[in-house]
């Protein structure tokens, strides 16, 4: 089964709070198989350049970070942190992993921007 969560982020910083709250924090999502996240936000600098900052990780599930952050590029989502915890149940999913991934977390960010 798979599970999203998504938070607000402002900075770099955030997303390792995030994290520790969520996962490490949260003894079932601790045991997960994967935790896949992606985050993407628009920074300031002190000279009032905007530079678009993001990143992903696969916790092991390949390429599914990148699959995550290729949904908050083609969405434009700006400020935010979604992780997909995948938990095996014993069935190899193959490429059909990616629909679950990515249906959990164009959910959960619909409704996070619905708020």
């Amino acid at each position: 089964s798979f599970i999203a969560h998504v938070c607000s982020i402002s900075k770099e910083h955030d997303v390792q709070e995030a994290l520790d709250q969520l996962i490490h924090d949260n003894p079932k999502l601790n045991r997960a198989s994967h935790n896949m996240w992606a985050y993407r936000f628009t920074e300031t600098l002190e000279n009032g350049v905007f530079v678009l900052k993001h990143d992903n990780d696969d916790d092991g599930e390949d390429a599914a970070g990148s699959r995550l952050a290729h949904l908050l590029h083609v969405r434009n989502e700006d400020g935010v942190f979604v992780v997909v915890s995948r938990f095996y149940g014993g069935t190899k999913l193959g490429s059909k992993r990616f629909a679950h991934i990515t249906n959990v977390a164009s959910e959960i960010l619909d409704g996070f921007r619905e708020r």
